[in-house]
């Protein structure tokens, strides 16, 4: 099990990966969505929010106004590191249940654009 720090160095690195993409490209597919990552062995959820400027940094506050995420992320502590370290395929993990994604099927075609 990674520790809460290493989930943390793991999303930043994972906003600091989206900033590399190129800007024409967010622009064209990236709507703005709020994003919830909860890591259950950890009894933890990040939020972020996702929009055609970046990614924001991920944080443990809940946004204002308290309603639910557009694009939810379960994911175990190590899973999410292996993912953002390139040691685990998003797809292989998502077919093998370890990664589950929940957002409208717009959202899902957007994302894989940009993965």
């Amino acid at each position: 099990m990674a520790s809460v720090e290493e989930c943390r160095v793991a999303l930043a690195k994972l906003v600091a990966q989206f900033d590399e993409i190129d800007e024409a490209d967010r622009a064209k597919h990236v709507v703005e969505r709020t994003l919830s990552c909860r890591i259950p062995d950890l009894d933890l959820i990040f939020y972020g929010r996702l929009h055609p400027g970046g990614l924001d940094p991920f944080s443990e506050a809940q946004p204002e106004g308290g309603r639910p995420a557009d694009v939810k992320l379960t994911v175990a502590s190590d899973d999410l590191v292996a993912l953002v370290e390139g040691e685990m395929d998003l797809a292989r993990a998502l077919l093998g249940g370890r990664i589950k994604i929940d957002a409208s099927f717009g959202d899902l075609l957007r994302l894989r654009r940009l993965l």
